[in-house]
């Protein structure tokens, strides 16, 4: 008998030998994406070389979003004369992200805020002189545009929460001047405001105490009176969306009565409403509507791939047009008010963003940029839409991305077991899209899959799929993730070992959830900007959420409960902070409005105490996540020597990539290779 133990034992010492000399002798991801060019993390996450091309409402400039200096600016030329662009703003800092033009002839609007707060100003720009005009000049006060009407070129409807911080007012601008005339003094927490062409309030809307919603009509006393009323389960799916210029006809995008959420016009006098478009698979996702009528002439559905619907037959040719550039995603950027040109947008997952200018008197597309040039011809790959079920038969529609070392023949199915990212989006209250992705493309060329998983909470898919995560943060939202990585497996994608799991915000609870939930399930995680703790996170939201907090509330756990603040507590990353025992990245802003500093610096704190080893990497004129291309460029460096380390893919060396950065890693620099070195070579630059 000792001899027949001391033979199995030697037996599976020798197959463990064997399984181990194997596993060594196999290739690594490195090696196996060796000979596919690298791409430089420049050309995925710097500047693009323009985006956001419009076309003013006259039809006389093309404007465009470039950078200046390094910084991104607002660049206008004549619609015929691209030669003569230039430059009409000169920030230095943070830059020009989100911008629209006026109905006021030569005049540009454009959003800015400071070091990542939110706190958004509204600036004018005209372009005679140059000179840029804050229309909303009071401290800690966030703009929403609110109306822009070609009746009313000269002016705009905007609120601003400087009174109360909780609540906007709703003022008229004059573009002129600056002068602003109160429409509205919001006394009553109104959430918003929908205005007819002529600047007339028609609606608004207010949450209730039970986390639905009232639409709600003036009654003519200078007063509200109930025009509607949206139960708490479609509020995220249901809402009164635009009226035509005429103020004869009100949209509505409603889950009500049924699951996905379809378009219906009402008749403003009579009430009478007509479906206008319908889909059992998605809610309605996008609308074209004509920019002098504002009658919806096309609806997009997006459940695997976004899906154009003609609603208009008048349009129907242009959309069929369009098509011609690919099988990609098109977008209308903009449109003239004579309807004549378009701005459109094309990608495809391995094609980035290319803008054209369509006549469509003559059915003419004109290719005028892309955005990222410095990527023709690079080694993009396809992204695959998936349909994965969960353990209690959801549908889970994600997308694969798979490096190509390890998909030759580029039919989405792997031809070896590669290391694998999930890729987890935030919100949660959001969905991942077919699409072209500087993450997917990056972490690919790095010799990584990536997964992107519409977890239930995601919206796009009908309330009962977005409904099903209530109360289920690090529950069956974890789960779903969890059972999208065993269909990896099964699928022959990748191993159960060789899985990290990285996202931002609510993605980045998701990865502190599978390092302190699950903790043997993921290799490594990255975690950007994510929560730590759920009861510091509700406690300390923006004051403007306060039309948004009763669903937070009932969606996650109420905070102003004993039982609410258990079940947030049992639910938060911090409450098991001992329990990770795998690499952990944090990155954070420092100017967080919605995560707070806090929430990384406590989970970093309670790792330290236990000497459990973490990066944390703080950017202080960051907010809810990485806004300067310099900083991106600096986190992703970081992030792609820590996944190197983690998963043996390749990486880029360091290099320059924290030039103009204000990176900061107050903890464990020691933890990726060669982000000491660097710092030492760095001077931070901040830029609010």
């Amino acid at each position: 008998m000792r001899n027949t133990v001391l033979s199995a034992t030697g037996l599976l010492l020798s197959l463990s030998i064997s399984t181990c000399l194997a596993a060594s002798a196999s290739p690594s991801a490195a090696d196996r994406i060796a000979d596919t060019e690298l791409i430089p993390r420049e050309a995925l996450f710097g500047n693009p070389v323009r985006a956001n091309v419009q076309i003013s409402p006259d039809g006389r400039y093309l404007s465009w979003i470039a950078p200046v200096d390094g910084v991104m600016n607002l660049w206008v030329a004549p619609a015929n004369d691209l030669d003569k662009a230039r430059a009409i703003t000169r920030d230095k800092a943070r830059g020009i992200r989100s911008y629209f033009w006026s109905y006021r002839p030569g005049t540009l609007l454009y959003l800015r805020d400071t070091g990542g707060d939110e706190d958004f100003h509204l600036y004018a720009v005209d372009l005679a002189t140059d000179k840029a005009t804050d229309l909303t000049p009071f401290p800690k006060t966030r703009a929403q545009v609110s109306g822009v009407s070609a009746k009313q070129p000269g002016a705009i409807l905007v609120g601003m929460n400087d009174r109360d911080s909780q609540w906007h007012d709703l003022y008229r601008v004059d573009l002129a001047n600056g002068q602003r005339t109160l429409v509205e003094k919001n006394t009553q927490q109104i959430g918003g405001y929908l205005a007819d062409a002529d600047y007339r309030v028609r609606y608004a809307t207010r949450a209730r105490p039970d986390g639905g919603l009232d639409v709600l009509e003036p009654d003519g006393q200078g007063g509200w009176k109930k025009y509607d009323d949206i139960p708490f389960e479609d509020v995220a799916s249901t809402q009164p969306s635009g009226l035509t210029t005429d103020g004869k006809t009100l949209y509505f995008t409603d889950s009500r009565n049924r699951n996905t959420a379809a378009l219906y016009a009402i008749d403003v006098a009579s009430g009478n409403r007509t479906l206008v478009f319908e889909d059992a698979r998605a809610d309605i996702d996008g609308t074209l509507t004509h920019p002098a009528t504002g009658q919806v002439q096309a609806v997009s559905v997006d459940y695997l791939r976004e899906e154009w619907n003609p609603i208009d037959a008048g349009i129907d040719a242009d959309l069929k047009k369009l098509k011609t550039l690919g099988p990609g995603n098109i977008g209308v950027n903009s449109r003239t008010y004579d309807d004549k040109t378009w701005i459109v947008a094309y990608s495809a997952a391995e094609s980035p963003l290319v803008y054209y200018r369509y006549d469509r008197d003559g059915g003419q597309l004109t290719r005028l940029f892309s955005a990222r040039p410095q990527l023709d011809g690079k080694p993009l790959v396809p992204q695959w839409p998936q349909e994965i079920k969960s353990r209690d038969g959801l549908t889970l529609v994600s997308y694969l991305t798979l490096p190509r070392s390890a998909d030759a023949d580029k039919d989405g199915k792997a031809d070896a077991p590669t290391p694998l990212v999930l890729f987890v989006h935030g919100g949660p209250w959001a969905r991942d899209s077919y699409g072209y992705n500087g993450y997917a493309q990056w972490l690919a060329n790095r010799g990584y899959a990536s997964l992107a998983v519409n977890y239930r909470g995601s919206t796009g898919f009908g309330k009962d799929f977005t409904n099903a995560g209530n109360g289920e943060w690090a529950a069956k939202m974890h789960d779903d993730l969890l059972d999208a990585v065993q269909w990896a497996v099964g699928a022959g994608v990748t191993t159960p070992d060789q899985v990290a799991i990285m996202g931002g915000s609510y993605g980045g609870y998701a990865t502190l959830v599978g390092l302190t939930f699950t903790p043997d399930t993921f290799k490594c995680g990255v975690d950007i900007v994510g929560p730590s703790n759920l009861n510091t996170l509700l406690s300390t939201v923006p004051p403007y959420w306060a039309s948004f907090f009763e669903q937070l509330a009932k969606r996650m756990g109420d905070p102003r409960t004993g039982e609410g603040k258990q079940w947030l507590a049992e639910r938060s990353p911090l409450t098991r902070a001992d329990q990770i025992k795998k690499p952990l990245l944090i990155g954070q802003g420092a100017n967080d409005p919605r995560v707070k500093q806090d929430e990384s610096d406590q989970i970093v704190k309670a790792m330290t105490a236990k000497n459990i080893p973490v990066t944390y990497v703080l950017f202080p004129d960051e907010g809810h996540g990485f806004a300067r291309p310099e900083n991106s460029k600096a986190f992703n460096a970081v992030t792609e020597g820590f996944l190197a380390q983690c998963l043996g893919g390749r990486a880029e060396p360091i290099g320059g990539d924290f030039a103009g950065s204000s990176i900061s890693v107050p903890t464990g620099a020691d933890g990726v290779p060669g982000l000491e070195a660097a710092l030492k070579d760095h001077t931070q630059d901040v830029r609010k």
